[in-house]
């Protein structure tokens, strides 16, 4: 046995080979992917010559293989560059393969190519270039199995050779690949319009946060009441209430320092009975922990980033970096979260907002504000509505700082001007918000299941195509 298979190798690929032996039809043959093909890999010119690189001549990665034809790559290299390196041609109609990372990732090679050595390839005839495309397509969860590396898995040639192949006779080769087309092509429009069915709904509550941001979701107060002949407490009266508490409750440094108001000339642009605020006024503290990073632990409190957003709205706190209960009071000496708290993304992927609905202590990287609204008003449901709104996405937009990384700072974060309605149309809101995107969750759930469902009707494509091939035209 080849030393670079190593023993947990060879007893998948002996699994791996027991299992298709079961189900080789009459007529095919059991197989390596070493034994029928010629297999090579490519190269990378040393990067401390710049005279190596950009080029004409295409030179791919594993992030330019797309699990179809391949045409254009990311970079290029030089004739000098092909020369001094281990890059080779690859020729049109070849089969590439990821060997290192993404593993067993595809393409067919379009057009005259070059790769890195993450890449193997092999130009398949007589075999036809898309029954060995598919094959691969259906075998790469094993090829991912075979994977070995303590910071990235990768896969050998020899393994990649040594891997079991089911060679079909050249007439049922092309039968096989145009059934299978056929199948992914009924996939495909499937897929599509699943795709734009959660495109629209992600419209749709676009639409209700705007709507609940501009008063045009429920029915206003100022209507209500008018009806009925009654006062209400307009947002302007909620407002002077919010201050009052802010001001009775402050716990800064120093004096109290009255907030500024927004302009009344923006005031005048919201509906009757409403008014407008900076968060800086709705809010005890809107801060960020210090910039250091705290080192990680195998076993402590939750230090969440924005890779740490779910795309369900929620926060991932079993995934997120651990931290010392030492670095955690630290941290917390200047701001802590706590439930009712709001998180604004203000760094890298900024604008994501998520509620604090836990009463577990955690903290939050230097890339996430923590907005802390007056306490007593209900403020944070609406406010995480509004933050998600246009007219605040607009201001963010205004206001964020284009570096190698996008910025957000605290005091843009502060200044945001909100729309505030009275208190009982704020619950009305909320309410509303939540019963429709509540909708829009369960409609999203059935999309998300269907679209792995499909994902699942793609591998017993394949499945019935290699392994039962009598019932692929059924």
């Amino acid at each position: 046995m080849d030393a670079a298979i190593t023993p947990d190798s060879n007893t998948v690929l002996n699994s791996i080979r027991e299992r298709l032996a079961l189900s080789v039809p009459a007529g095919w043959r059991l197989t390596t992917l070493g034994e029928c093909f010629k297999w090579s890999s490519g190269g990378t010119p040393r990067r401390t010559d710049p005279t190596y690189f950009g080029g004409s001549i295409p030179w791919a990665v594993i992030g330019d293989l797309n699990d179809g034809v391949i045409n254009e790559t990311q970079s290029s290299i030089t004739q000098a560059g092909l020369q001094n390196s281990s890059a080779k041609w690859v020729e049109p109609g070849s089969v590439l393969v990821a060997m290192y990372g993404s593993i067993g990732k595809l393409a067919i090679a379009g057009r005259r190519l070059t790769t890195n050595q993450a890449i193997a390839f092999t130009k398949p005839d007589p075999v036809d270039p898309k029954y060995l495309y598919y094959y691969l397509f259906w075998q790469r969860p094993s090829l991912a199995r075979l994977g070995k590396g303590a910071t990235q898995l990768n896969i050998s040639q020899t393994v990649l050779k040594e891997f079991p192949f089911v060679l079909a006779p050249p007439d049922e080769q092309h039968c096989i690949v145009a059934e299978i087309e056929k199948q992914f092509s009924r996939l495909d429009e499937a897929v599509t319009n699943l795709k734009r069915a959660k495109a629209n709904l992600n419209r749709y509550t676009v639409s209700v946060l705007n709507a609940a941001a501009e008063g045009r979701l429920v029915p206003t107060d100022a209507e209500i009441t008018r009806e009925r002949k009654q006062e209400f407490l307009s947002g302007a009266g909620l407002l002077a209430d919010v201050l009052q508490l802010r001001r009775e409750k402050w716990a800064g440094r120093g004096k109290y320092k009255e907030p500024a108001p927004v302009t009344e000339s923006v005031a005048a642009s919201v509906p009757e009975g409403w008014t407008v605020a900076t968060l800086n006024q709705l809010t005890t503290q809107i801060a960020d922990v210090d910039h250091k990073m705290p080192s990680a632990v195998d076993f402590g409190i939750p230090y969440i980033s924005t890779k740490d957003f779910t795309d369900d709205d929620a926060i991932d706190f079993d995934g997120a970096k651990r931290i010392s209960s030492e670095d955690f009071e630290a941290l917390s000496r200047k701001v802590r979260p706590a439930r009712g708290d709001i998180l604004l993304s203000r760094y890298g992927t900024v604008g994501q907002v998520r509620a604090v609905e836990t009463d577990i202590p955690f903290q939050a990287s230097y890339s996430v504000a923590i907005i802390k609204p007056v306490r007593g008003f209900d403020l944070a449901d609406y406010l995480k509505i509004v933050l998600q709104s246009d007219a605040v996405r607009a201001q963010i937009k205004r206001d964020v700082r284009a570096t190698a990384q996008p910025d957000l700072g605290l005091a843009h974060i502060r200044e945001f001007v909100v729309p505030i309605p009275p208190a009982s149309e704020q619950r009305r809101i909320v309410a509303e918000v939540d019963r429709r995107l509540s909708i829009v969750r369960e409609v999203e759930a059935e999309v998300d299941a269907n679209l792995q469902r499909a994902q699942a009707l793609r591998q017993a494509v394949l499945a019935r195509a290699f392994a039962d091939p009598g019932e692929s035209g059924q």
